[in-house]
């Protein structure tokens, strides 16, 4: 939705100053867009120097481009001083950077488990902070930390990137505990299926999607563009009671657990479902 579009201004992002991380890409670059959209300035934050750049200049004049290493102190410091010294002082964040290093935690090495932490969870703390302190020190302010439904159920073989989300969702309930009475909200969004440049390959095999879609109340794959829209809501003043929580986004696939227990007679989804589909 386009700054003139006359609905454009009812969440009244227009002229915030934000900051998004990860936004070279899926989830991030959709968040981004969508504040653009908004009429918000943003910064694109992103260790993929190249990526980050072209996505700001697609986006316009009212993007930065700050290519950063989130697990990086000094890194963030500096992209949050060159984001206030280019559009004011920063009022959202939208913590979305993250890594995965699969494998089972009898084997997944300890150099793996560490860099996975250091994104997906030491990372939003470091952003939080450097990017909050404009915040706080104006008694003003929204994070919005993009965990997943892995932080609310393990997710196996997938090293140390259910405990980080987990960690995730804590920590923005501690962040919100603490800043909120000095007028800074703190939420999380939880993602379920989302198609991305990462995880795009897998819908091209045959049966796939489908598979997936059948475990979802709505039966489809969300869009990166499904998580965007919950970020803005939250981000805005629309949300300002809205504290501590914890949206989950899936499609419907957590209310689905009863109904993929086999029930002769009964399931009308989930695996036995999609097996009678395709037979």
């Amino acid at each position: 939705m386009h700054p003139s579009h006359p609905d454009a201004n009812w969440l009244d992002l227009c002229g915030r100053v934000c900051a998004v991380t990860g936004a070279a890409s899926g989830i991030g670059r959709a968040v981004a867009e969508a504040f653009v959209e908004a009429g918000a300035r943003v910064a694109l934050l992103d260790c993929d120097e190249a990526g980050c750049r072209a996505a700001a200049a697609a986006l316009g004049e009212s993007t930065i481009a700050l290519p950063c290493d989130v697990s990086s102190e000094a890194a963030v410091q500096q992209a949050a001083d060159t984001l206030r010294a280019h559009f004011g002082r920063c009022e959202v964040l939208v913590n979305n950077a993250g890594l995965l290093r699969p494998g089972p935690l009898a084997d997944v090495s300890l150099e793996h488990w560490n860099q996975v932490l250091a994104i997906n969870l030491t990372g939003y703390l470091l952003c939080a902070r450097a990017f909050g302190r404009d915040m706080l020190e104006v008694g003003r302010g929204s994070l919005v930390h993009i965990a997943s439904i892995s932080g609310l159920h393990p997710q196996t073989r997938s090293g140390a990137y259910s405990a980080s989300k987990a960690g995730v969702l804590l920590m923005s309930k501690q962040l919100a505990a603490e800043w909120g009475p000095r007028g800074v909200r703190s939420n999380c969004i939880c993602p379920g299926m989302i198609r991305t440049p990462l995880s795009a390959p897998f819908y091209e095999v045959p049966g796939f999607e489908a598979a997936r879609a059948a475990v979802t109340a709505s039966r489809r794959i969300g869009e990166p563009r499904d998580i965007a829209e919950p970020a803005l809501f939250l981000a805005s003043d629309r949300a300002a009671y809205v504290n501590g929580a914890e949206l989950v986004v899936d499609g419907g696939l957590d209310c689905m657990l009863m109904d993929m227990v086999p029930r002769p007679g009964f399931n009308q989804t989930g695996a036995a479902a999609h097996a009678k589909e395709t037979t």
